[in-house]
């Protein structure tokens, strides 16, 4: 079985099926039952057409499921209509899919979290870590939307901005998870950028391309997290780092600032750091600025606190970080790094060890334990220097 082709099949599938009149629920049910029946049969006998084998099978799978339900019978005409089997068309209709799942009669935070399930193939758990809710509201959350469109017609097309939202989810998960969808998610907006034009989409695709470049140097030979400022630079894609900021520049050059822009314009300032130490930091509290002024969000405002530490000292970056709550996801971790730049070890190791608890993944948490153990073993041996 060819995961990655089964991964990039599953939605152009699914949306075949709901342009037939599949109500969402219902075909994601029969697409599933196909992928089952496909994991069944294809080892022994791989399909020549394996798009066009899922729409025909999950096609009559959702058709046996209308007919076994007595609530469903006025979909019976749906079956003289069956097209007959044949290639299936090579257009990608991911894309178009998304636009579908941003309908209007869903919430925006349903309309992504649908998506990213449908679409994105992500599991209800890491959609609710990339809410920062427990996994049981997440669950709900969906089968709602589930429920909300069941039966609606997707004739209506949600707006840009909730379907930027969904790449830049899944985009984050790709980056940082355990499941490789960002190269998919700079494809997909790459083909909305070609579609529309619209500066905060070129500003996601510039923000994408410049966080990807990155992607090599941000783990150690042993999985282990390389911060930043520790990242061998030479292991940058610079190609993409170059089309990112051509990319960004021709969007603010529009003069419609957003924030995926904003975002990017901070990016663009570390690529553009020849070191850590060149960063530009008074630049990047500019934008951080901007990016407030545009989201007001407090993980934006945390963001901004690092910063000002950077560009002022930590213990500003302290008296900013003090204006928010500390229940903020990596608030401790944040105020561990601040500290350390303080010089106030022993707070700073008793805070990144704090901070590893509440870590949101095994890499992470692993960073943050040696971070508290780095610091732990430097105060000893100042100790016994000093005895």
């Amino acid at each position: 079985m060819n995961e990655a082709l089964i991964r990039s099949l599953t939605p152009s599938v699914l949306a075949v099926l709901v342009r037939r009149g599949a109500d969402f629920a219902a075909a994601e049910d029969a697409v599933q039952d196909a992928l089952v029946e496909a994991v069944r049969v294809w080892p022994a006998d791989p399909p020549r057409d394996a798009k066009g084998w899922l729409v025909t099978v999950a096609w009559r799978k959702f058709l046996d499921a209308t007919r076994s339900n007595a609530a469903r019978r006025r979909r019976e005409d749906l079956v003289d209509d069956e097209p007959a089997p044949g290639p299936a068309s090579a257009a990608d209709d991911t894309l178009q899919l998304y636009f579908l799942c941003a309908h209007p009669s869903l919430t925006p935070s349903s309309a992504v979290a649908l998506t990213l399930r449908a679409v994105g193939g992500l599991t209800t758990r890491q959609i609710a870590q990339a809410y920062l809710v427990p996994e049981a509201t997440m669950a709900q959350r969906i089968s709602r939307a589930k429920r909300t469109v069941a039966g609606v017609r997707f004739d209506q097309h949600g707006d840009v901005a909730t379907v930027l939202r969904v790449l830049y989810l899944v985009f984050n998960e790709g980056y940082s998870g355990d499941m490789d969808l960002a190269a998919e998610a700079i494809r997909l907006t790459r083909q909305l950028a070609a579609a529309i034009d619209h500066p905060e989409v070129r500003g996601l695709l510039a923000l994408m391309l410049l966080h990807h470049a990155r992607r090599a140097a941000r783990t150690a030979p042993d999985g282990s997290l390389v911060p930043l400022a520790e990242q061998d630079r030479g292991r940058w894609d610079t190609e993409s780092i170059a089309e990112g900021v051509e990319i960004l520049q021709a969007a603010l050059a529009r003069d419609r600032l957003g924030e995926f822009q904003a975002q990017a314009a901070i990016a663009a300032l570390h690529a553009d750091a020849p070191a850590a130490a060149e960063t530009d930091w008074v630049q990047i509290v500019e934008w951080y600025d901007e990016l407030t002024r545009l989201t007001d969000s407090p993980v934006v405002r945390l963001n901004r606190a690092v910063a000002v530490g950077e560009a002022d000292g930590p213990r500003a970056g302290l008296a900013a970080l003090a204006e928010l709550t500390d229940s903020l996801p990596r608030h401790t971790a944040v105020a561990a790094y601040l500290h350390e730049r303080a010089g106030d070890l022993a707070t700073a190791a008793q805070l990144y060890a704090e901070a590893a608890d509440k870590a949101p993944n095994l890499a992470e948490r692993d960073h943050l334990t040696r971070q508290a153990a780095r610091l732990n073993t430097s105060r000893l041996n100042r100790l016994e220097e000093n005895t």
